[in-house]
């Protein structure tokens, strides 16, 4: 294989793995959003005694009004953005350019932290096998990917690549989810003991997703940069790829559980939209300074 493909000698396996993807995602994310019938809301008790309003329509009818509103939001964003990101960024890479291999990396990223939540948090469902699919695809695709860029990172930027923007965003980000969720988890429901908002889940796999991946990562990622480490490069553009889809299905989430009578705080409502921009000011700043083969 040639420089001009980036170096993915298992490009092929890519391929096959990210139109399994695109087929499959499409299919849940439009089941997610088109399947009704139930009994509708009604409450139920959870095992620690808390009331919890179940959502009772469609694929998310077994899970609560707030996690249904989010994940409508979810496959809205993944349907509209995440699926032709993928196409777009499949015919990039398979062009050989660096940037599209960049884009591809991190919305692979995007649809293994979205397909890992919903096959480990959410409420079995008859899509359950599929979502088990696409977490498996999305992991292998993701490390084939992410494993072609180690060997070729040394030539992916230019020297002119604004170092200090971009760490200082990705420490500002990792810091302000681990704050946010050391928040959530360091205050518990006094009755219950368990934090606000577990409602009927067994735990916090978002929480715990983003505390032992995420923040680790971006934080990493920030001080690699900063030093002008070439795999904080690589960390970087992965990280900002896949927090832009992340934080735009954040803010989609958002409006779904306000449309839902779900109560919302004005300040999730104006700064993570803002976080979305800020990202892709950052992805922006990537992409104009990625070496393109010769």
């Amino acid at each position: 294989m040639t420089e001009g493909r980036c170096g993915m000698k298992n490009m092929k396996g890519v391929t096959l793995l990210s139109v399994l993807i695109i087929l499959l995602a499409a299919i849940a994310a439009g089941a997610g959003l088109l399947t009704g019938g139930g009994p509708g809301e009604h409450a139920f008790r959870s095992v620690r005694g808390e009331s919890v309003t179940l959502y009772g329509q469609g694929l998310y009818k077994n899970e609560s009004v707030s996690m249904a509103a989010q994940a409508i939001g979810q496959d809205l964003v993944t349907l509209v953005l995440g699926v032709p990101l993928l196409c777009v960024s499949l015919w990039m890479a398979l062009k050989g350019r660096r940037n599209g291999h960049l884009l591809l990396t991190g919305t692979l990223g995007y649809f293994l932290y979205t397909y890992a939540s919903y096959t480990f948090l959410s409420m079995y469902n008859p899509l359950f096998l599929m979502y088990t699919i696409l977490f498996s695809a999305s992991l292998f695709a993701f490390i084939f990917t992410l494993n072609a860029l180690q060997k070729d990172r040394d030539r992916l930027f230019k020297d002119t690549l604004p170092v200090r923007r971009i760490g200082i965003f990705l420490l500002f980000i990792g810091s302000s989810i681990f704050m946010l969720w050391l928040g959530k988890i360091l205050r518990p429901d006094p009755v219950s003991g368990a934090p606000v908002g577990l409602e009927h889940y067994s735990t916090l796999v978002i929480q715990a997703m983003d505390l032992g991946v995420v923040v680790p990562l971006s934080i990493a990622a920030g001080i690699l940069v900063l030093r002008r480490r070439t795999i904080g490069f690589l960390l970087a553009s992965v990280m900002i790829v896949k927090g832009i889809s992340l934080l735009t299905a954040i803010s989609a989430m958002l409006g779904m559980m306000l449309y839902e009578g779900v109560n919302v705080s004005l300040a999730e409502l104006v700064l993570f939209p803002c976080f979305t921009m800020w990202a892709l000011y950052n992805f922006v700043l990537l992409l104009k300074h990625t070496r393109q083969p010769a």
